[in-house]
């Protein structure tokens, strides 16, 4: 993503900080991400999202962002909770790796700079961080997870999860126009 010098505002902070770990290889580059990489990555990128949420859905006065907040969490808690079950059910350990390690610290500091908001600035930041967010890990399902999944199962998450990814970045856009 390209950010020029004309978004100095704390939005272009944030999208800026939200998105740098995606762009960065999970693996070797010529192999890509294996399994447990690939597990803790989509791990990390619930949890980042659900921090998020949680703090749209305390901060916000907005009602719709509120309750797009209160979805984001609700479903990216089951994502959450079904890759580590299969993780469990498959004795396969998350393993951490540059993409989500950069995904804990870019969360983290997006969450630091909602902090520092309140009213429309908060919401706007928030909803543009999702709608930045959710079309980074959409390219990155598409781009690197789905290509490099061998087991079967993890693959059939990442099917399975993709449409609510999609679901996410319209719902976010719809919001974002409104604001």
């Amino acid at each position: 993503m390209n950010i020029t010098k004309s978004l100095s505002t704390v939005l272009g902070l944030i999208i800026m900080v939200a998105t740098p770990a995606l762009s960065a290889p999970a693996a070797n580059s010529t192999t890509g991400p294996t399994d447990r990489q690939i597990a803790a990555i989509v791990v990390a990128a619930n949890t980042a999202e659900i921090a998020a949420g949680q703090c749209a859905e305390n901060t916000s006065e907005d009602k719709n962002v509120k309750r797009f907040a209160h979805q984001m969490i609700k479903e990216h808690k089951s994502v959450n909770k079904a890759t580590l079950d299969l993780i469990s059910k498959l004795k396969m350990k998350a393993e951490k790796n540059d993409t989500s390690r950069a995904l804990d610290k870019d969360g983290k500091a997006n969450l630091a700079a909602l902090k520092k908001l309140t009213g429309h600035a908060f919401d706007k930041a928030y909803v543009e961080q999702e709608v930045t967010g959710h079309q980074a890990v959409l390219d990155e399902i598409d781009k690197s997870l789905l290509p490099n999944v061998s087991n079967g199962e993890l693959r059939t998450l990442l099917q399975q999860t993709r449409p609510a990814v999609a679901a996410h970045l319209e719902h976010a856009q719809k919001l974002a126009a409104t604001m």
